[in-house]
């Protein structure tokens, strides 16, 4: 039997890293993560870390000098925090985007395809009627007309129409592939053809698991650079499912996650801290092993990708120690970016001065 995977960063083992003096943090790059750590403070200081690194009252030092630091960014992080290796540190960074694609909150003919938001009927069960996950909650669901708990519905059975008629609509959009991986980015810009934009952003998910379809086409030998293989990449997984439309609807309904929205209204996509997350500076993590709302030191084989981001979101693939997703905005440079990111290298995760001494690493 394969052992059960490590549940919190102090179970995976934390190391004492390098003084944060030492780490060659660039003028902008400490700029953005200043500002987008100063925009997380309320939230970082009034929530419970499950990684098990710090406590909410560690933050508010650092928080309470953010407020009014008028110096250089750099020498801030420098002052208030100290690194961390969490296990081996050993990191794989993806990217991720705000796609912008055709859409409407009216319906409109050629756009076809639904946005729910979150469904009534999607709830947690009762204690007694479904056993706990293994984090302790109950899991996602729905109630039949007989009063038995059951799984939601997923994808397949959404775009069969499960939730037709229901009054979930919120907005319609054109095409069904790249709304599919809107659904996988979280969040996304509507365009309407009169150049309405709407902004939506994640509401809740069906319950059931997220599979990623690049890794079920790379294990039917369809992406390689072999005669008829595709491209691993956003972009090349695109192209197999347009030229292939029976089997690419096939592969991702392979995906039974399907993600509700709802409409946003302010001036970014908002993360799991409920904060906008900000391009080049906020990267989704594990909140097991890497405290919401922390800086992330990123040292990469992708140059682009190397330096201080802030963890403000999570992602439903985005699961360990030491697995990031990078936020490169919105636009094609940023599509192009996300689509075909995939770094490997090491991370460090800054934490309050003070924290290496009560974790007794100092």
């Amino acid at each position: 039997m394969q052992p059960l995977p490590p549940e919190s960063a102090l179970i995976a083992g934390v190391q004492a890293g390098p003084p944060v003096a030492a780490l060659p943090i660039g003028a902008t790059d400490a700029s953005g993560a200043f500002a987008s750590f100063r925009e997380s403070c309320p939230r970082l200081t009034a929530r419970t870390d499950a990684s098990g690194l710090t406590r909410a009252d560690d933050w508010r030092v650092a928080c309470s000098a953010a407020a009014n630091w008028a110096g250089n960014p750099a020498q801030f992080f420098a002052e208030y925090f100290e690194t961390v290796r969490v296990g081996d540190g050993r990191a794989y960074a993806t990217g991720y985007y705000e796609p912008e694609i055709a859409g409407s909150r009216y319906p409109v003919a050629g756009y076809n395809v639904p946005v729910y938001a979150l469904p009534p009927d999607l709830v947690r069960a009762r204690p007694g009627d479904a056993a706990p996950l293994p984090n302790g909650r109950m899991p996602l669901g729905r109630y039949d007309e007989y009063g038995a708990f059951t799984q939601y519905y997923d994808r397949a059975q959404i775009d069969a129409g499960a939730l037709a008629g229901k009054g979930l609509e919120i907005a319609w959009v054109a095409d069904p592939v790249e709304f599919f991986f809107l659904q996988v980015q979280g969040s996304g810009r509507l365009i309407a053809p009169d150049g309405t934009v709407t902004r939506i952003g994640y509401a809740g998910q069906n319950g059931l698991p997220y599979t990623g379809i690049g890794s079920v086409m790379r294990s039917q030998g369809l992406i390689g650079s072999g005669p008829g293989q595709y491209s691993g990449s956003m972009q090349g997984i695109m192209q197999y499912i347009r030229a292939n439309p029976a089997q690419g609807r096939a592969l991702m309904e392979q995906n039974r996650s399907w993600v509700f929205f709802k409409i946003l209204n302010g001036d970014g996509p908002l993360g799991a801290l409920n904060v906008p997350v900000r391009a080049h500076n906020s990267v989704a993590v594990d909140p097991r092993f890497v405290p919401l709302g922390a800086p992330v030191w990123l040292d990469l084989d992708r140059r682009e990708a190397n330096g201080m981001w802030i963890a403000q979101d999570t992602g439903g693939a985005i699961k360990g120690a030491n697995r990031f997703d990078t936020f490169w905005g919105s636009g094609a440079q940023a599509r192009v970016t996300a689509g075909g990111m995939s770094g490997h290298g090491s991370a460090l995760i800054l934490v309050p001065k003070g924290t290496l001494a009560r974790l007794g690493l100092r």
